[in-house]
């Protein structure tokens, strides 16, 4: 099966366009965060998501963890998919769950070590789909994302053995590894920020470098 490939961080029409035409089978588009890249102001997002053609996905990344917050988060972007970057409590979840019964959840997992199989193993039932990611939620100012680096692909793999729902592998991929980091880690889909740009810029290069790379992986 061909993983499904999401291009986050976008941050502006030609940066939606290019990711579109690069075959993207979702977009990431960043709401506020204490640390990382391509964050926008809310109000930038639902524009952008108003242009995302049919047949692809339009997520919004969110560092909230209260029901309220990430609820009215959600309706500001009219994102239809939305990823929990920080860990959220059992009772907010199905708060947001029982408000927006039509968006789509996803929870974010960094992979520091071997209890985060059973992290992920705890939040599958509640969502519909996990990432796993390299940030660092305990640390100083959060790192949430888009860190540029790689986390143990076995560890991955653990975690795509042990629960039922798809994952989402992220964490450093470029299109030099991507065909690694699938064949160790057999994901549902990839997510890429800075594996595929250049100088903070979508890169169409590394873009299509990306992309054919993935595809070969399957």
């Amino acid at each position: 099966m061909t993983p499904r490939i999401k291009i986050c961080c976008i941050r502006d029409e030609a940066e939606r366009a290019l990711a579109v035409r690069a075959g993207a089978d979702a977009l990431g588009f960043v709401g506020p965060m204490p640390s990382g890249p391509g964050v926008l102001a809310m109000e930038r997002i639902a524009p952008l998501v108003e242009g995302v053609p049919p047949g692809v996905s339009a997520f919004l990344l969110t560092a909230e963890i209260e029901p309220g917050a990430i609820i009215a988060a959600a309706r500001q972007s009219r994102c239809p998919v939305i990823q929990l970057v920080d860990a959220v409590e059992p009772e907010a979840i199905e708060a947001v769950r029982r408000a927006l019964p039509g968006r789509r959840l996803v929870q974010v997992v960094h992979v520091r070590g071997p209890d985060d199989v059973q992290v992920a193993r705890r939040a599958a039932p509640r969502v519909h789909a996990i990432l796993l990611d390299s940030g660092d939620p305990d640390a100083a100012v959060k790192r949430l994302g888009g860190t540029g680096r790689t986390h143990d692909w076995a560890l991955s793999r653990a975690i795509v053995e042990a629960v039922d729902r798809p994952v989402f592998l992220a964490g450093g991929l470029t299109p030099e590894n991507i065909g690694h980091a699938i064949a160790r880690v057999r994901p549902f889909g990839v997510d890429v920020c800075t594996g595929v740009r250049r100088g903070g810029r979508l890169d169409a290069d590394r873009l299509a470098r990306f992309v054919a790379a993935a595809r070969r992986a399957s």
